[in-house]
């Protein structure tokens, strides 16, 4: 594979509506890549073409978009008709002629559109970008999610589990995968669909779908087994290797869901996002256990039958860390990859990896793909706005001893991470070994709930000292229990009810200048870990620029603002 590729996550049209993104392959291997809400500062960036993004992708190789070999779309409208015949019924079935009307509507122009120019409006936008536009090719949804898990996972087989919300019809999908192939094994199609389920849980307890999904799953450890509700929700959907939730999801969109469950269970949705009695931090134990119970055994049924224990794991649903955590621990697997950018974003990372052999993509251990900028130009900036700024001999000697004397720390260094979570590039940093500090980050820096945990970086060389079962985990994206004799050391960073984690572990070969920071602050205290979450406000997309990251410094309680070698503080101004 030679010359340049784009791939592209559009969310427009028939592409989703969700996660704009753009990737640019180099010789097969991604170069840039980078979601278009780091542009618009509109989290999730919905109904969004990716042209910001696109943009920054040329750029980053001085190119044109004549200069590409080809784009790739990771989703073929073509196949949106396989559920044609859902969305009719859909229609037919929608309350009141107005629905009716409006609901076959958007069905048929949905069909004709897919049939008839599946790439057009692609094509459309790019040209605004520059011409002539390069050759467009479609992908499957679900192959790309495939080949984002399997390809960069390291394994010479697996099974592959790809599980969202929808594809083009497609909601889970197993795949058998090994150095030359991905084959289609199972299909759960639309509107079975485990994403959508979540989804309506998500809804009910007041948080929006495709949001607020990791704040149920957060959640779900404050609550304990309650058997009626537990009753009432198996009585609406089945769990297990052939789960089937369509009582649930069988209608467009969440809300005929939402209302089932308040019949169901006689008590409205929770009007106060964020707060929570009893009875509801047990409804999402019970989603989340079911969530879990039904994932787990589609995995251990296909490693069972297709002779190998390896799993990989891509698709919205995957970023379920403590979902990820179970698989992990079945006794029928040994290995699980899951993809860091799982969500929709990373679909233009699987359609470009799609393009090559499994065995020619590396093993992934990085996401730092987007944008970067070097110190004199941070310089310029702070001085041309006049902000104060000193230059420490040792940065990361002086920051960890603020951490350590219990400052916050905003930290801005090298390339921006791709995906949901902040893994030292782009962060909020503070000591781990204090409920105090867990509290401060979420009452004065992220304006968030404050009974939601934060997560730990670790040096990896302590994670098997750490963590139960402890081994590398770059990502932050699965779950680990913390050895009971090392609660104490990361009170800020386990989750109160249960002391579990999500902890990302960091080599020197994966991001020198953090490491060092962690291994200075292990020096001062005896702990490699400092708490890390990601360099935004509440609602608002990680920052991707050193004024954006001013801006939040001053709108937020932190203390100390690093901007690669220079350091901003507030006492300082």
């Amino acid at each position: 594979m030679t010359g340049y590729l784009l791939a592209l996550k559009p969310a427009i049209g028939l592409y989703g509506r969700h996660d704009p993104s753009a990737v640019l392959f180099e010789n097969g291997i991604p170069v840039f890549g980078v979601e278009e809400e780091r542009y618009t500062r509109d989290k999730h960036a919905t109904e969004t073409f990716p042209e910001h993004a696109i943009w920054a992708c040329l750029e980053s190789r001085e190119l044109a978009l004549a200069d590409l070999d080809r784009v790739l779309l990771p989703y073929d409208p073509q196949l949106r008709g396989e559920i044609a015949s859902h969305y009719l019924t859909d229609a037919i079935r929608a309350p009141g002629l107005g629905r009716k009307l409006s609901a076959l509507e958007r069905t048929l122009v949905t069909q004709a559109r897919s049939r008839f120019a599946p790439t057009r409006q692609v094509e459309s936008r790019l040209e605004s970008v520059g011409t002539p536009v390069p050759p467009i090719e479609t992908i499957p949804h679900h192959r790309c999610h495939a080949a984002s898990a399997f390809h960069p996972s390291g394994f010479d087989e697996g099974i592959v589990l790809t599980v969202d919300a929808k594809g083009e019809y497609d909601s889970t999908v197993v795949w058998y995968a090994d150095d030359d192939r991905l084959q289609r094994v199972r299909t759960y199609e639309h509107p079975n669909s485990l994403g959508l389920f979540f989804a309506i849980v998500t809804e009910y307890l007041g948080y929006r779908m495709f949001n607020g999904e990791g704040k149920v799953m957060g959640l779900a450890p404050y609550g304990e087994d309650n058997p009626e509700i537990e009753r009432i929700l198996r009585g609406l959907i089945d769990a297990g290797v052939d789960y089937d939730v369509t009582e649930l999801t069988k209608r467009w969109g969440t809300g005929y869901g939402v209302s089932l469950l308040e019949d169901a269970f006689g008590r409205p949705r929770n009007a106060t996002p964020g707060e929570f009695d009893r009875w509801e931090k047990d409804l999402a134990h019970t989603a989340q256990k079911l969530l879990e119970e039904t994932v787990v055994a589609i995995a251990e049924t296909a490693v069972e039958r297709l002779d190998t224990a390896n799993v990989a794991l891509a698709g919205g649903v995957a970023l379920n860390c403590k979902l990820n955590k179970r698989v992990r621990e079945s006794p029928l697997v040994d290995d699980v990859f899951v993809q860091p950018v799982a969500h929709d974003a990373g679909l233009a990372l699987g359609a470009g990896w799609s393009q090559q052999r499994p065995a020619d993509v590396d093993r992934q251990t990085t996401v730092y793909l987007g944008p970067e900028y070097g110190t004199d130009e941070i310089r310029s900036t702070l001085e041309t706005n006049k902000v104060s700024y000193t230059e420490p001999d040792d940065l990361e000697r002086y920051v960890a001893e603020r951490l350590a004397a219990g400052d916050l720390v905003g930290w801005f260094q090298g390339r921006m991470e791709m995906g949901p979570r902040a893994l030292g590039a782009r962060s909020i940093l503070a000591d781990p070994r204090t409920a105090e500090s867990r509290d401060r980050v979420n009452r004065f820096v992220k304006h968030r709930e404050k009974w939601r945990p934060f997560a730990p970086s670790m040096l990896e060389s302590a994670a098997d000292e750490y963590l139960v079962d402890g081994q590398p985990a770059p990502f932050m994206i699965d779950a680990y229990d913390v050895e009971d004799e090392k609660t104490d050391d990361l009170e800020a960073v386990v989750h109160p009810a249960d002391d579990s984690t999500r902890p990302q572990t960091v080599r020197e070969d994966q991001h020198s200048r953090y490491h060092r920071l962690i291994s200075e602050f292990a020096e001062i205290t005896d702990v490699p870990v400092v708490l890390n979450t990601s360099f935004n406000d509440h609602a608002e997309p990680i920052v991707r620029t050193p004024t954006q990251a001013l801006k939040d410094f001053y709108g937020m309680g932190l203390d100390v603002l690093v901007l690669e070698d220079l350091v901003v503080e507030k006492d300082a101004t």
